[in-house]
């Protein structure tokens, strides 16, 4: 539980990771104690527990390797193989790369686009491939220094077969949820720069009514639209297409500027839910049109996918169910969507309370989206830990006949 505060803050070429180790043969008896791939070697073969026992009494222990960040030549690679083939897609053809060793489909305009950007798309799948069981290994160490004999290192080997299905699936599990994390980051300097917002919002509708409302409602929203550039230009969209969006979001934004204007005469005509309404969709409405603009960025994306036989073909439910599936692989984007569906009842609570003279209340009104997204991404990464747990635990469960 406690990982998440011991993992090295700055990017490692190699990764981070973790040894969990057993070297008495008393610790056999104690299953709650062991690591959770030694209770499942116990479980589902328990002729192994005696001979785990044996090879500990002759002076050896046995570690579990397990990888906690992925190495950056892993992250590298499978941002190649997204941006430059996939249509910035990682769903469609990761997990079953990972699991089965099915190659992601290359055309020839895919590897001259690759080329030109100095990467190699072949390599991009060695690399992946090279080095996706090294996310956990099991690893026989000589405490005794005496040596370690051949038909321990074939036992060991054993025991590696034995837990092969947690190494994939964690290798999956692993790849997927870092990848993910390197586009959070900018989302997360977004709920820091609320701390300008509030008071500067909280000076402003000090001395002019209603212009803190109209900063505070927009503030954010343009640092959003900012952060939502910038990670979708890190997930391989150019600028051409980025601009495209400008058609939709400059009316949108001038739209929720007319509304936050309005905030100020609705509360003062007696209309204090409606003011509060409309200074939360007023809040969120650039984040939540670029969330819906988003996932018809991918659904096109998918499409294009499906047109060069890349994929199989989906029926249109699958087709959107595969876009969403893919955006909210990145929890910030889950919470951004969450938190703009709660503004407008943020809104009302505090135009209800007659707050909404308060700069601090209308930035975090205005940022409510943010401050969700942050939230999401701070215990995404506890949820999916303790959903990979269990899952290990039902695989425990599986007892073999």
């Amino acid at each position: 539980m406690l990982e998440i505060f011991t993992r090295p803050p700055e990017k490692s070429p190699i990764g981070s990771y973790k040894v969990e180790v057993i070297s008495l043969s008393e610790e056999c008896d104690w299953d709650q104690y062991l690591p959770l791939e030694i209770q499942y070697i116990f479980k589902n073969y328990p002729e192994y527990k005696e001979k785990i026992r044996k090879i500990l009494a002759q002076g050896k222990a046995i570690g579990v390797r397990t990888v906690l960040r992925t190495p950056e030549n892993i992250l590298r690679a499978i941002h190649t193989i997204s941006v430059h083939s996939q249509e910035n897609y990682i769903i469609t053809w990761l997990p079953d790369l990972l699991r089965n060793k099915h190659l992601p489909k290359f055309i020839e305009k895919d590897r001259l686009l690759a080329k030109e950007h100095g990467e190699n798309l072949d390599k991009a799948v060695e690399i992946i491939l090279r080095d996706r069981l090294r996310f956990k290994r099991l690893i026989l160490i000589d405490e005794e220094n005496i040596g370690i004999k051949p038909e321990e290192q074939r036992f060991i080997t054993e025991l590696s077969e034995i837990i092969y299905p947690l190494v994939i699936d964690y290798s999956v599990f692993r790849v997927i949820v870092d990848n993910a994390r390197e586009r959070t980051k900018i989302a997360q300097s977004i709920i820091k720069a609320l701390f300008i917002v509030g008071p500067i919002a909280h000076f402003l509708e000090k001395f002019a009514a209603g212009i803190g409302k109209v900063f505070a409602a927009s503030a954010d929203d343009i640092l959003g639209e900012s952060a939502e550039i910038m990670a979708l230009r890190g997930s391989g969209f150019g600028w051409p297409e980025l601009i495209k969006r400008g058609r939709i979001l400059i009316p949108v934004f001038a739209l929720a500027t007319w509304g936050a204007f309005e905030v100020e005469e609705l509360i003062q005509n007696g209309n204090i839910i409606l003011g509060g309404i409309v200074f939360g969709v007023s809040a969120v409405a650039l984040s939540l049109t670029t969330a819906i603009q988003s996932l018809f960025m991918f659904r096109n994306n998918l499409n294009k996918l499906i047109q060069d036989k890349k994929i199989s073909s989906k029926s249109k439910w699958e087709i959107i169910k595969l876009s969403i599936a893919q955006d909210f692989t990145n929890p910030a984007r889950l919470g951004l969507l969450l938190g703009a569906s709660m503004a407008p009842f943020m809104g009302i609570v505090g135009s209800v309370l007659g707050l909404m003279h308060n700069g601090w209340v209308l930035a975090v009104i205005g940022s409510t989206e943010s401050i969700v997204a942050g939230i999401t991404v701070v215990f995404a990464g506890r949820i999916n830990e303790w959903r990979f747990k269990r899952k290990i635990n039902f695989k425990m469960r599986q007892i073999k006949n």
